[in-house]
């Protein structure tokens, strides 16, 4: 059995492994958010949604390890870098740019045709790299705090709330459950929100942003289910590892 001072830097290494997983995971998906879609399988993604649900799998492993308290601290500060984000994508955005000329190459995309912005800005001849890149996330920020609003909160809460239901057994019905709930809350918010003035505009059609939804869903409840196992696993070897006994509501 380790001292009490070994064990407590034991717990919190492996919560701050844990807080990174979720935050860097949370925002590579604002950083690179829509600025490509890929195909995978018959999903069509934003390249942003790739390491997204994995914030879902840290947060069910520090409820289930440190309690509620510990996952909803993670998902406030997770909320107040959504708004750091924001502020530094506005802040780019507002102060004055160099002339267009003193640029350098690489910054200044030549367009062979108009092109409407998600923002719905067009531009004719030329785009900078930075308004294309704060066109396609600064939107896309925005609707992710939205989502991640709702979701995460959400997740943490029914977490608990199947772990009651369950009275602290069969921990892959308060993974999945509070998961799935919880990840098709912010797909519908965040296609919703990212989109909705697109198609307002007549720039998408309903049946792709449908689309869009569907297969966000779809990528997210996959990696849901298969991450039970490492839950079982992160659960099992960590209990031990920290030395915490399971919590019966």
């Amino acid at each position: 059995m380790p001292s009490a001072e070994a064990l407590s830097e034991r717990r919190e290494r492996v919560f701050l492994i844990l807080a990174g997983t979720f935050l860097c995971a949370m925002t590579l998906l604002n950083v690179i958010g829509i600025t490509r879609f890929i195909q995978l399988g018959p999903m069509a993604l934003a390249v942003g949604v790739l390491p997204y649900p994995l914030t879902f799998l840290c947060t069910d492993l520090i409820c289930e390890l440190y309690g509620k308290a510990r996952a909803n601290f993670l998902v406030s500060v997770g909320l107040g870098l959504n708004f750091f984000i924001l502020f530094i994508l506005f802040l780019g955005d507002a102060i004055p740019s160099v002339p267009t000329q003193s640029m350098p190459p690489w910054q200044v995309l030549q367009l062979a045709a108009p092109v409407a912005l998600p923002n719905g800005d067009v531009v004719e001849n030329s785009v900078g790299l930075y308004q294309l890149i704060y066109a396609t996330t600064s939107g896309a920020v925005f609707a992710s705090m939205l989502a991640y609003i709702a979701a995460q909160y959400c997740d943490v809460q029914l977490f608990h709330f199947w772990k009651r239901v369950t009275k602290g057994k069969y921990l892959w019905v308060r993974n999945n459950f509070s998961t799935l709930m919880s990840q098709m809350v912010d797909s519908i918010m965040v296609i919703s929100v990212t989109f909705g003035a697109a198609l307002l505009r007549g720039d998408m059609v309903l049946e792709t942003l449908l689309v869009l939804i569907g297969s966000n869903y779809l990528f997210k409840a996959t990696v849901a289910l298969l991450d039970t196992g490492p839950f079982y696993l992160g659960v099992h070897y960590l209990r031990k590892y920290l030395h915490i006994a399971p919590e019966v509501p």
